[in-house]
């Protein structure tokens, strides 16, 4: 598994490149976290009112996840469309080894996620939320391991399927249970006992604890292992990834 970092920062260069001219693809990224905020922080307000800090600003950690998450999945796509059009061909006959490839996929997708990131702790705000530098300096290294993690996540889905629908239909399948299964939108500590057994081998559930202790110390678990946890499960995605790529 010997990296080539000139041919890693070549392939992920191509994909910023190709992100920079979709500029839909930022749009749709800034309006999805502003409807959460405004939408479901106002209208579930009056209805959970015991968390000790205000619903919308405990939803904003959950809404920062939900973004990654979305936009670190989805442009695994990528790896579907070169297979598709024929350029992922022409890079796996090149003098390079296929880590080098699979690396610089993970690593255009992780820059894509952290971007969609920093637009959405924008409206941080708009719901009363206001982060001195030394919380914005931990999120943003947050951001970028949760980027990481999840996008090797998409990586290892995307490697193995053939079409975009497929990608499509089990993306979907995977992001929204691990969303509405991490403590984005409720407490994980209020949970029912056997939803809560399926909260705590979602990796999803450690990135959003890990923002919200950023944003609001309030954590549930400790920051240690919300990051050990995040970490150790990107590098699994890897592993897991670099054989479809080897083949």
């Amino acid at each position: 598994m010997a990296i080539d970092l000139e041919a890693v920062w070549a392939i992920c260069l191509r994909d910023l490149k190709r992100l920079w001219r979709d500029k839909t693809r930022f749009v749709a990224g800034i309006i999805r976290p502003v409807l959460w905020l405004v939408i479901m922080g106002g209208s579930l307000r009056p209805a959970v009112t015991d968390l000790g800090v205000d619903y919308a600003k405990s939803l904003f950690p959950g809404v920062l996840g939900m973004t990654l998450v979305f936009t670190a999945m989805h442009s695994a796509v990528s790896i579907i469309w070169d297979r598709e059009f024929g350029f992922m061909k022409e890079v796996l006959v090149a003098p390079i080894p296929r880590s080098a490839v699979m690396l610089g996929k993970v690593l255009s997708g992780s820059v894509e996620a952290f971007l969609q990131g920093l637009t959405t702790m924008v409206f941080a705000p708009l719901v009363g939320l206001w982060l001195a530098p030394i919380q914005v300096i931990e999120l943003l290294a947050l951001m970028l391991l949760v980027s990481f993690s999840l996008t090797a996540l998409g990586t290892a889905l995307a490697s193995r399927m053939t079409s975009f629908e497929g990608f499509g239909a089990i993306s979907n399948f995977v992001i929204m249970p691990m969303y509405f299964l991490s403590g984005a939108i409720y407490p994980v500590d209020r949970l029912p006992l056997w939803i809560r057994s399926l909260t705590v081998v979602n990796p999803l559930t450690y990135s959003v604890d890990g923002l919200r202790g950023v944003t609001l110390g309030l954590n549930v678990f400790p920051m240690g292992q919300d990051l050990a946890i995040i970490a150790v499960f990107g590098l699994l995605m890897m592993v897991i990834a670099y054989p479809a790529f080897a083949k």
